[in-house]
């Protein structure tokens, strides 16, 4: 296979062990880590982070991200909490083996986000420059309501910082009404890694190949190494919902979250095997 194959594995558990064994059922030997045991990787201790490098070492898997909240707050919130937190995560992403760091550009009020520009570019200047000679590397993923949640102030602010590097996110753009393909063709030169995770016009998140991401493109386009995968899909209830017409509703819903992390994982496979 051309491409390594990372995931969001606290979609499928919230627990470690679980992750563990969802990431070797579906042949996925990397994870971004975000959730652990019921708790952000953020906030997690030293010895905590070095118990589950072991953990995943002597499962044959590795950390590839981290993927931290930082910068997902508000812009006017108080800098230097969020700061020392973010040094706090430099040292723990080392511990995990880490070389890659999941960063965001601030909440900023809607409509209004370019008033905030001098700060987010302040703020995003302080955090690489707290990474220096760390040897990881921060990549900024569009999300919706931050600051470069579009192309657009994306690769603003990659002009800006050449040294950071972006995440991919199809679904995210969609959800923020951006079309896929020229949000691709604008940011590709920065991209570190891909999220594979699709969504509908609605926003509604679906398997890779079934919305509007023109995920097939894009990894036809492609010249990374890594894809995470964000599952991201309706889980419901119960199988007695099925009675009820949920089935029909939300063609894409599963009865669990571990069936819906396979669902996302043979859906991006189905596409490489293609290709």
């Amino acid at each position: 296979m051309k491409f390594k194959i990372a995931a969001f594995a606290d979609e499928a558990d919230s627990w470690l062990d679980g992750q563990i064994s969802a990431m070797r059922e579906n042949g996925v030997e990397l994870l971004e880590i975000r959730g652990i045991d019921g708790r952000n990787v953020s906030d997690i201790t030293s010895e905590e982070a070095r118990e589950i490098h072991k953990r995943l070492e002597e499962a044959g898997l590795a950390v590839w991200s981290v993927g931290s909240p930082f910068g997902k707050v508000g812009i006017t919130e108080d800098f230097e909490p969020h700061l020392e937190k973010f040094k706090r995560g430099l040292e723990l992403a080392d511990i995990l083996g880490a070389k890659h760091i999941r960063i965001f550009s601030f909440y900023v009020p809607h409509g209004n986000a370019e008033r905030y520009s001098d700060e987010v570019m302040r703020r995003l200047e302080v955090f690489l420059a707290a990474e220096n000679g760390s040897g990881i590397t921060l990549c900024h993923e569009n999300e919706k309501g931050i600051y470069g949640d579009n192309a657009e102030r994306c690769a603003e602010i990659h002009a800006n910082f050449p040294k950071l590097r972006a995440v991919f996110d199809p679904a995210n753009f969609i959800q923020c009404g951006q079309d896929t393909k020229a949000a691709w063709e604008r940011l590709s030169p920065y991209v570190e890694y891909l999220h594979i995770k699709d969504a509908l016009a609605d926003g509604t998140v679906v398997p890779a190949g079934k919305g509007l991401g023109n995920i097939p493109r894009i990894l036809g386009e492609y010249h990374g190494e890594v894809l995470t995968i964000e599952p991201h899909l309706s889980v419901f209830s119960g199988f007695d919902m099925l009675e009820r017409g949920e089935s029909a509703e939300r063609k894409f819903s599963y009865p669990d979250s571990r069936t819906a992390f396979s669902a996302a994982v043979n859906a991006l496979k189905e596409i490489l095997e293609g290709m």
